[in-house]
């Protein structure tokens, strides 16, 4: 997980927003358009970035297609403290 972590923030273009969508999920759950709309990001951008985000196992998604909402992961949590890390290396 944590080379995923790495790669996902530092290791390719994208990894500000990513992490941002990160900081406003953890904040509360959100669907896709709370989460563009709050970041003012385009909605397109933002989908790309939680595929991303749920490929690697960062967050997961929960609820129909329409208004799904968003959480971290448990797995993600456990490997916080590198997040933090990858942060601050930013």
């Amino acid at each position: 997980m944590e080379k995923a972590l790495w790669y996902l923030f530092v290791g390719m273009r994208g990894g500000e927003n990513r992490a941002r969508i990160v900081d406003v999920i953890d904040e509360q759950p959100r669907n896709a358009n709370q989460i563009a709309e709050h970041l003012a990001v385009d909605y397109n951008t933002v989908r790309h970035h939680l595929d991303m985000l749920q490929e690697h196992d960062v967050i997961e998604a929960g609820g129909d297609d329409y208004g799904k909402l968003y959480f971290l992961t448990d797995r993600f949590e456990r490997h916080r403290e590198e997040f933090d890390r990858i942060l601050e290396a930013m």
